[in-house]
């Protein structure tokens, strides 16, 4: 178990530690914005630019693995819903916006840096497939059971033009997709372009662990304490352990696309969940406080996912 926590901790005590230093005015509020853009417009862009341009595709894209994460995924989507509207009486937009903060997990911010600390660099591999579906397959099912659900809602035709201009607009994609294509074209990326690639990559993890700290200060825990537990079970528990049954015992694969799969499922809540409540102004208080419970969460459950997988680094 300690060794399972020397995995875990540091990349809390980064996350902590943007979260301290913004609550006490060592780093200013009006970084948080600048930091974050820094993170998802470039740093990240890099990474997956690097990362899928240097991937062996037919590791990375498994379909078992894939199977694997998304049926997890989209179950707690369902679920999310559901329960939403049963239980909390949710309108359908709003439970809609429920079922996406149960849906969308923080893959790349979190996700890569556990997997990182725990099984080395190479075991991150697995990952990009999912990674490289997770916001443009997500986002594109969320906005369009929100665009059917809303009353205001666009037609089909406009929704699809909007959910699609958005997705391969978005920069995380362009990187996902300039990197693919470079890979399969084999085409060679220049030393000086290559080099700075890796820097900016290199910058990734720890700024992006210190953004998030920064970011959850702007979030409150409200009424909705209930359902962000709800949430956060089915981010933290349900999730991966659909992904751990259909790897593990249903495909059988080996322990490190199980690892891949399960750790990659086990992340609490991303920003996106946020932004998401926040574009449609469905459940923003719901979706403040599943980001912050998930995150304060998952260091337990992550620590019992990793102890139950084992391994290299942990033990």
């Amino acid at each position: 178990m300690l060794a399972v926590l020397n995995v875990v901790l540091p990349v809390f005590l980064i996350i902590a530690t943007g979260y301290v230093a913004t609550r006490t005015k060592l780093f200013p509020d009006a970084g948080i914005d600048g930091l974050i853009a820094f993170v998802i417009k470039f740093a990240i862009p890099a990474l997956l630019l690097n990362a899928m341009y240097r991937i062996d595709l037919a590791m990375a894209f498994e379909w078992r693995i894939l199977v694997s994460f998304y049926t997890g995924a989209l179950t707690c989507f369902v679920l999310g819903m559901i329960l939403a509207r049963k239980f909390w009486k949710r309108t359908a937009g709003e439970a809609v916006a429920v079922g996406f903060s149960a849906l969308f997990s923080n893959t790349v911010l979190v996700g890569l840096a556990i997997m990182t600390r725990a099984y080395g660099e190479e075991a991150t591999q697995p990952m990009f497939g999912i990674i490289a579906l997770h916001a443009p397959l997500l986002y594109t099912i969320g906005m369009i059971c929100m665009e059917i659900a809303r009353r205001d809602g666009a037609d089909m035709k406009t929704t699809a033009r909007r959910t699609l201009s958005g997705v391969f607009s978005n920069v995380l994609m362009i990187g996902i997709l300039t990197g693919l294509a470079l890979n399969v074209l084999e085409i060679q990326i220049p030393e000086p372009i290559a080099a700075a690639l890796v820097m900016l990559a290199a910058a990734t993890l720890p700024t992006a662990l210190f953004s998030i700290g920064a970011a959850l200060t702007r979030y409150r825990m409200r009424a909705e304490a209930s359902e962000a537990l709800m949430v956060s079970v089915l981010l933290l528990l349900v999730h991966p352990g659909i992904a751990y049954v259909l790897s593990q015992h249903v495909f059988e694969l080996s322990p490190e696309f199980v690892r891949a799969a399960v750790v990659t499922a086990a992340m609490p809540a991303g920003l996106n969940i946020y932004i998401f409540a926040a574009m449609y102004n469905r459940a923003t208080g719901l979706a403040a406080g599943a980001l912050l419970l998930s995150t304060v969460l998952s260091i337990a459950t992550i620590t019992l996912w990793l102890t139950l997988l084992g391994g290299a680094g942990i033990g």
